[in-house]
C-alpha cells in the first residue's frame, strides 16, 4: 500500500496540499464539511495538472486518488501524514487536534499550515503535543516548493528529520527555522513590505499598480534567483556584504521607513485601495489570473532550472531523484531489455511550450527528439565523459511529422528505435505518444565526428558493439511506419 496523507480542511491552501500529494503518488484523503469542498478540490486538481508535472523533464509517479470523507475520525485512521489547513482560529485548531490524536494517538505527524501561530501554541492542549509541528507552504502549493518547517522544543529529531524527508520526497524545500516566532520568517518579510507599501499607497506617492511595478521590473526578479542577501552582496562590489553595509547601513537611521506602524484601514482607504486594484487587474477574474501566474510561475522556474540557481536547484534535485525512481539510468546490456523500442522520453508537456493556438509549440517538438536523441546517445555509451575525451554525434538531417494535437499538462512519452548504427552513421526513428495515439514522429540521421578535427571519424568500439546490438534487435520489429516519408510525400 502506498502513502496515505489527510487533508484537514480544503481550502486554497489544502487544495493546493491535496494536489501536491496526490501528484507526487500518495493517496489523499480528505475532509472539510463544506458542501464545496470536492469541486474546489478538482478545480485545484486541474490547475496541479496542467502545470506541475511540466516544472521538470522525468516522469512523474502515477497519480493518487483523492478521496473525500464525511468524518474526520475515517480519514485520518490510516494515514503516514496528516496536514491541517483550517482557519486561523486557535481553538479550532486545538478542538481538532484532540480530535484526531483520539483516534491515531501520538504515532502520526499533525502539520500545519498557519501562517501565524507558533506549535507551542497550537499543542498546548494536546495529548501529545510532540506530535505537532508547523509546516507552512506558499500559494500555490502545487508549485512553490519552500514550506517552513517549525518544531517546538518538545518534537524530537527523529520526528523532525521524518518530516523533512516527507517534504522533500514530495518536490518541497523545507526550511527548518531554528527557534520559534510568531509569523515565521516568510511572512514577516512580507509584512514589512506591506506595511510600507500601504502607507505608499495611503500618501499619495505610487497606486497599487505602480508599488507592484517596482517590484516585478525591478528587484522581485533579483530575488527570486538570489534572495536578499547576496544581491546586497553584489551590490557591495568586489568587497562584498562588509562593503555594503559600511556605505548603506547608515542609511537605515534615516527617516525613510514608515514600518514602525501601519495606516489605519478606514473604510474609505480600503474603498480606494480596492477600486485601484480594480482597476489595475479587475478585466481579468480571479481564475484567469491564477492561470497567469501558474504560467509565468512555471516559465520563470523553468528558465531557472537550466541555470540551477534558486528554486532552479530544488528542480534540479526533485528530477534526479523522479529519474532514479523510475530506473532512468539503463544498461541495456541485456539483449532482452532491448527487443522492443527503448523509452527515452517520459515527462509533462510544461505550460510554456504551448503557442498562440493552445497546443505544443512545434520547435518543442524538435527539443523533444533531440531530448530522446541524447538520451539514446547515453544509452550506446556517448556521455558527458566521451564527449568530453573528443567524440560526438552531430545531427544531419531531421524530419518531424506532426499527426495529433498535444496540450499543456499531457504526458507524454517518446520510444525510439534504431535503423542503423553501423560505421560512423546512426539513424534513428522516434515516435511520440499521448493517451495511446502517436501524435509526432522524428527521424533523425547522425554522424560520428571528431570534436577536434570537426570531421566524420569512427566511434569507440564500445559504442560500435553497443549500437550494433540494438541495431540487431530492432530489426526484429515491424518496420514503424512514416519512416523514410518526405515534405509532401504521398501517404
Amino acid at each position: 500500500m502506498g502513502k496515505v496523507a489527510a487533508i484537514i480542511g480544503c481550502g486554497v491552501i489544502g487544495g493546493g496540499w491535496a494536489a501536491r500529494f496526490a501528484l507526487m503518488g500518495w493517496e489523499v484523503r480528505i475532509f472539510d464539511p463544506d458542501p464545496e469542498t470536492r469541486f474546489r478540490v478538482e478545480r485545484v486538481m486541474a490547475d496541479a495538472r496542467r502545470s506541475l508535472p511540466g516544472l521538470v523533464d522525468a516522469a512523474m509517479p502515477e497519480e493518487g486518488p483523492v478521496i473525500t470523507f464525511q468524518s474526520l475520525e475515517a480519514a485520518v485512521g490510516a494515514a503516514d501524514w496528516i496536514q491541517e489547513s483550517l482557519p486561523e482560529r486557535l481553538e479550532l485548531k486545538r478542538e481538532i487536534y484532540g480530535r484526531i490524536q483520539s483516534r491515531v494517538g501520538g504515532r502520526v505527524t499533525i502539520a500545519s499550515s498557519t501562517s501565524g501561530f507558533r506549535p507551542s501554541e497550537l499543542a498546548k492542549e494536546a495529548r501529545y503535543p510532540d506530535a505537532i509541528l508547523v509546516a507552512h507552504p506558499f500559494n500555490p502549493v502545487y508549485l512553490l516548493p519552500l514550506v517552513e518547517l517549525v518544531p517546538m522544543e518538545a518534537v524530537s529529531d527523529e520526528r523532525v528529520e521524518a518530516a523533512r524527508t516527507v517534504l522533500s520526497g514530495i518536490g518541497m524545500y523545507p526550511l527548518l527555522l531554528r527557534r520559534e516566532i510568531d509569523a515565521h520568517v516568510a511572512d514577516r518579510l512580507l509584512e514589512a513590505v506591506w506595511r510600507e507599501a500601504l502607507w505608499l499607497v495611503k500618501d499619495g506617492v505610487a497606486t497599487t499598480e505602480e508599488v507592484d511595478d517596482a517590484i516585478r521590473y525591478g528587484f522581485g526578479l533579483r530575488w527570486a534567483q538570489m534572495g536578499l542577501f547576496e544581491t546586497y552582496r553584489i551590490a557591495g562590489g568586489e568587497a562584498g556584504m562588509r562593503h555594503f553595509i559600511e556605505q548603506f547601513g547608515p542609511a537605515l537611521k534615516w527617516p525613510w521607513s514608515r514600518l514602525i506602524d501601519v495606516p489605519e484601514l478606514t473604510p474609505e482607504f480600503a474603498g480606494m485601495i480596492a477600486e485601484q486594484s480594480d482597476a489595475q487587474s479587475g478585466a481579468r477574474s480571479v481564475r484567469e489570473l491564477e492561470g497567469i501566474r501558474d504560467g509565468n510561475l512555471v516559465a520563470l522556474m523553468r528558465a531557472l532550472k537550466a541555470r540551477g540557481r534558486g528554486v532552479g536547484r530544488i528542480l534540479r534535485q526533485t528530477e534526479m531523484e523522479l529519474n532514479d525512481r523510475n530506473g532512468a539510468v539503463l544498461d541495456y546490456s541485456d539483449i532482452s531489455e532491448i527487443g522492443a523500442p527503448i523509452e527515452t522520453v517520459n515527462q509533462a508537456v510544461p505550460l510554456d511550450w504551448t503557442d498562440y493556438n493552445g497546443h505544443m509549440n512545434e520547435a518543442k517538438y524538435l527539443q523533444v527528439f533531440g531530448d530522446a536523441t541524447d538520451r539514446f546517445m547515453r544509452i550506446v555509451g556517448c556521455d558527458a565523459d566521451y564527449v568530453a575525451s573528443g567524440g560526438s554525434y552531430f545531427t544531419a538531417e531531421t524530419h518531424i511529422r506532426h499527426l495529433c494535437e498535444v496540450h499543456a499538462g499531457a504526458r507524454i512519452r517518446v520510444s525510439t528505435v534504431c535503423l542503423e548504427g553501423r560505421g560512423r552513421k546512426m539513424h534513428l526513428f522516434h515516435e511520440l505518444w499521448n493517451d495511446g495515439r502517436v501524435c509526432a514522429s522524428g527521424e533523425h540521421v547522425l554522424v560520428h565526428v571528431s570534436l577536434k578535427t570537426r570531421r566524420p571519424s569512427k566511434p569507440s568500439a564500445r559504442i560500435s558493439r553497443r549500437l550494433g546490438t540494438i541495431e540487431a534487435a530492432h530489426a526484429a520489429l515491424p518496420r514503424p511506419y512514416g519512416v523514410g516519408r518526405y515534405v509532401g510525400a504521398p501517404r
